[in-house]
């Protein structure tokens, strides 16, 4: 899949008019033996509109790796395909197939909410349930049947901790999650999300509506766990996949264009639609 050989300049972009595939460029991705997640020729159609052509990617255990590109270039689809979320639209159909730990996402056999569970998900406008603090973050064991009031205290406290947010919350984990704010409560959505200890993370443009304060406190979050979680995070904000991403995976129109280590792909890209998306001058 790595081609090595110089870009032309906007192969893709004419490969995509002129209706004629094209092999995307994927670089210094570690050995498939370190990557936790296998993309393999996904493809994805809601009702007659396809989304995602064939996307191929091997996703690295315990690194983030972040997915850029325009407005409907497919991003979002191809996260929410991780944790089949786009099975609950009408109309939707795929292709290809995703592996978690070489095994696959979409085979008859795979039990959807089993699956959820091993797939965190955080998404872009932070949902507290209207239900204590405590409460939201051990939701996930509730469901699981757990009940020992010890266990529930211990994953609280660590989820919490694990979310930096342990300190300002500690005292009054009986209130409502409502009365959080904005950046507290997405938080708050990523300690529940961690709590049942996820094989990987997907956040979806977890900072869109935050303030530059709180965008910060997220980011470093984000910095934090990786290592301890998967992250696969889609965002618009190129200076945050450039601070928080070790990976970077750029797409148009429902196609991987550009795939490899986040430094090198924004100072040397291979392709001059990657180089002119990075530098603001496309998209």
């Amino acid at each position: 899949m790595t081609t090595n050989a110089p870009a032309t300049p906007h192969r893709v972009l004419d490969a995509v008019n002129e209706g004629k595939p094209f092999g995307a460029e994927t670089y210094g991705l570690p050995d498939v033996t370190d990557c936790i997640l296998d993309v393999d020729r996904f493809s994805l159609w809601y009702g007659a509109a396809q989304a995602l052509y064939e996307v191929s990617m091997r996703v690295p255990k315990g690194r983030v790796t972040a997915l850029v590109g325009p407005s409907g270039c497919g991003k979002s689809t191809l996260l929410r395909s991780v944790n089949r979320l786009n099975d609950l639209v009408a109309g939707v159909r795929t292709e290809g197939d995703m592996l978690l730990n070489a095994r696959s996402l979409y085979a008859p056999s795979v039990d959807v909410i089993a699956l959820r569970k091993r797939v965190g998900m955080v998404f872009q406008k932070s949902n507290p349930f209207p239900m204590s603090i405590f409460e939201n973050v051990v939701y996930p064991l509730r469901i699981a049947g757990e009940r020992r009031r010890g266990v529930l205290k211990e994953v609280c406290e660590r989820s919490l901790r694990s979310a930096a947010l342990w300190d300002e919350v500690s005292d009054r984990l009986s209130e409502s999650a409502l009365g959080l704010s904005g950046g507290q409560q997405q938080r708050l959505c990523i300690a529940r999300a961690i709590a049942a200890e996820p094989e990987v993370l997907l956040m979806d443009e977890p900072c869109s509506a935050l303030d530059p304060i709180a965008t910060a406190r997220i980011e470093e979050l984000i910095s934090e766990i990786a290592g301890r979680y998967t992250v696969l995070i889609v965002t618009h904000n190129m200076q945050q996949a450039s601070r928080v991403s070790d990976f970077t995976a750029f797409m148009y129109l429902g196609r991987l264009v550009e795939y490899g280590p986040t430094a090198d792909l924004f100072q040397t890209p291979r392709l001059t639609e990657t180089e002119e998306y990075v530098t603001g001058r496309f998209g």
